[in-house]
């Protein structure tokens, strides 16, 4: 079957330069959010979160007419799922969003839809996706029970800030619940992909993707358990990092205030529900870098002697330098820890990529976001939390302002 039309439902960091893009290569996107904000700045060509490039290619689609937003969604060849895949307060997968995406989508199937979850899950979540449509649209089972739409999985890889690119240029996985949605998964994300294609089965997969995030969670876990040694014993840790680099089979990562963001702070935890007796090193690595927010706190209290209503600057709250995505950030929850240990205090934040504080910050009392030259001139103790681009540049400060350099990159 040929597709031409493509319904993406979830218009986030991911959803929406996916329905970009392959609206830049031809397809009629329909894009779903519930957020209606969302819904009407895309339909104006008006991008609704910091991406490199995303405003340009945006305005391009919506002008040509290739891609509109909605609501609800519409009737299309495939749909791809790309909604938010939290945890529960027990670190099990919150699967509320995917369940709710599949009950609106499953009026509009039809035999031969192919239905693509792109949200990164627990393995085993994609047969639940074909166990939601069964029980939503019974009409759509033959008489042996077979399910008479494709479901496959295909989790996306790509780097904030570099999406529009990745989407393109990195390899994918696609595993469906049948060879033939392997096979027409791997037909329609043809269309864009100019990486290799590998296909597998949807389980595998949902772990694979699990398994890349849980890499990445382990190494940073290393370098950050590191900063916590260096600094017990007084030294300094990337010094010592840089050094055991240049041996020619060490590259250990930076470390920083912990780790945030929607894949590597969450995923890790799918895989330790799934097996909790057998990923210790995964769960432990998880509560290493969760940790690292408390250890920030402590050494703005270790910095300030005592006084109890200093005027902290923090700089950045965004998960990543470059980027506007607050998502389970580490500087965020320092900002909230700070203003909580010092309420008679001042928390100047600083992020160039947001024009306003999300509500939960903007309802602390003692929370103000500012420019960059006004946290630095009322400073007590100036915080690095995100390494922007606006703060690689060491700044002047004067010599009783207190620096807790998170990143490294004022050393």
């Amino acid at each position: 079957m040929t597709m031409s039309t493509l319904c993406v439902m979830g218009l986030g960091y991911t959803g929406l330069p996916t329905a970009i893009v392959f609206a830049e290569h031809g397809l009629r996107v329909f894009g779903v959010d519930i957020k209606p904000e969302f819904v009407d700045s895309i339909n104006k060509g008006e991008a609704p979160f910091v991406e490199a490039g995303l405003a340009e290619h945006l305005s391009a689609v919506v002008a040509d007419g290739h891609l509109t937003a909605a609501l609800t969604p519409e009737k299309a060849d495939a749909t791809i799922i790309a909604v938010p895949t939290p945890f529960n307060p027990d670190k099990t997968a919150d699967l509320s969003y995917i369940h709710s995406a599949v009950q609106g989508l499953a009026p509009h199937l039809f035999p031969g839809a192919l239905v693509i979850l792109e949200s990164t899950s627990p393995p085993g979540t994609s047969e639940l996706v074909g166990v939601w449509i069964s029980e939503a649209r019974p009409d759509l089972l033959d008489d042996q029970g077979t399910l008479l739409v494709d479901v496959a999985h295909c989790p996306e890889r790509v780097l904030p800030g570099h999406v529009l690119e990745e989407l393109v240029s990195n390899d994918r996985i696609v595993g469906g619940l049948t060879p033939s949605a392997t096979t027409r998964a791997k037909e329609l994300y043809g269309i864009i992909c100019k990486g290799e294609i590998h296909e597998t089965d949807a389980t595998t997969a949902e772990m694979a993707k699990c398994v890349e995030n849980s890499f990445r969670d382990v190494n940073i876990a290393f370098a950050n358990e590191l900063s916590l040694i260096c600094d017990n014993l007084g030294m300094d840790v990337w010094e010592v990092i840089e050094l055991a680099n240049h041996h020619p089979r060490v590259n250990i990562l930076s470390p920083g205030p912990g780790v945030g963001g929607h894949c590597i702070a969450v995923d890790p935890w799918f895989i330790v529900a799934a097996d909790p007796e057998n990923s210790r090193l995964i769960r432990v690595s998880r509560e290493v870098n969760d940790s690292k927010p408390g250890w920030v706190l402590a050494k703005v209290k270790a910095s300030l002697g005592g006084h109890e209503s200093p005027t902290i600057a923090a700089l950045g709250l965004a998960f990543k330098p470059n980027i506007d995505d607050l998502r389970g950030s580490p500087a965020r929850e320092v900002v909230e820890s700070l203003s909580a240990q010092f309420p008679a205090g001042r928390i100047l934040t600083v992020e160039p990529n947001i024009t306003q504080l999300p509500p939960a910050l903007s309802q602390m009392p003692n929370v103000e976001l500012v420019d960059y030259e006004t946290a630095l001139n009322q400073a007590d103790i100036v915080v690095l939390l995100v390494d922007h681009q606006e703060f690689l540049e060491e700044p002047k400060l004067r010599e009783d302002v207190a620096i807790i350099d998170t990143r490294g990159t004022w050393r």
